[in-house]
C-alpha cells in the first residue's frame, strides 16, 4: 500500500463532510431521558435507511454524501458495526445539506437514541472532492468491508490488536463510486485500508 497515497485519500472523505453543528437536535421521535442498557451495534446501511427515510421529510430530493460511524460511551465499534452513525444528504433544490444521526442507545448529556436532525447548512452542490451517490451505489454494507478491510490489515492487527475501528463511506471523482474508509487507531499512526462499496475489492492506489 502506497501509504501517503492512501493517507491522502482519507483525508479527501475525511475532511470535505459537513459535521453537525445544532444547537438544539430535533429528535425524530420520542427522546431518551435516561442513559439506557446497551443494545447491540448495527452496520452502518441498517442505520442509513433509517436515516435516508427521516430525510424524506425535510427534503424530498435529498442525496447521500457521507456515512460515517461515531462513538459512544461504553459500546465498542467492531467488525463493521456501531451503536451510532451519522449521515449527511444534500438538496439540490434547497440548497443545503443536513446531518442527521441514528443511535441504538441514549447516553448524557447529548446522544439521543433514535434519529436526530441537524441544523440545515448553505450547499452549493456537489464537487469533485465531495460527490453525492444513491443508495443503490453501496450494496457492500460495513460489516463486509470491515471483513475485506481486517484481511488486508492482518499483519498490522496482530501487531495492535487493540485499535479501534472507524468507518466512513463517501465519493470523489478519483474513484468509480463510493468507497468505505476503514480506519483502525488514527490517521498519524493507524492503518487505513479503502474498500469499493460496489465491489468490495479493496482499492488500489
Amino acid at each position: 500500500m502506497h501509504a501517503n497515497r492512501l493517507k491522502a485519500a482519507a483525508a479527501l472523505l475525511l475532511s470535505v463532510f459537513f459535521t453537525s453543528c445544532s444547537d438544539s437536535p430535533k429528535v425524530a421521535g420520542p427522546a431518551a431521558k435516561e442513559s439506557q442498557a446497551a443494545s447491540e451495534p448495527i452496520s452502518g446501511k441498517t442505520a442509513f435507511w433509517e436515516m435516508y427515510k427521516s430525510a424524506h421529510s425535510w427534503a424530498a430530493d435529498r442525496v447521500p454524501l457521507k456515512l460515517e460511524s461515531k462513538s459512544v460511551p461504553g459500546v465498542t465499534i467492531g467488525e463493521g458495526k456501531a451503536a451510532m452513525w451519522s449521515a449527511t444528504f444534500g438538496s439540490p433544490r434547497l440548497r443545503q445539506a443536513r446531518v442527521f444521526s441514528y443511535s441504538v442507545i441514549a447516553s448524557k448529556p447529548d446522544i439521543y437514541k433514535g434519529v436526530v436532525i441537524g441544523k440545515a447548512l448553505p450547499w452549493a452542490g456537489p464537487t469533485s472532492e465531495a460527490l453525492a451517490f444513491e443508495p443503490s451505489e453501496f450494496p457492500i454494507d460495513s460489516d463486509a468491508a470491515y471483513k475485506t478491510g481486517s484481511a488486508q490489515a492482518a499483519v498490522w492487527l496482530k501487531s495492535h490488536p487493540d485499535r479501534e475501528v472507524s468507518f466512513v463511506l463517501g465519493n470523489a471523482s478519483r474513484f468509480t463510486g463510493p468507497v468505505w474508509y476503514v480506519q483502525w487507531g488514527d490517521k498519524k499512526s493507524g492503518y487505513g485500508v479503502l474498500v469499493d462499496a460496489k465491489t468490495g475489492a479493496v482499492v488500489k492506489h
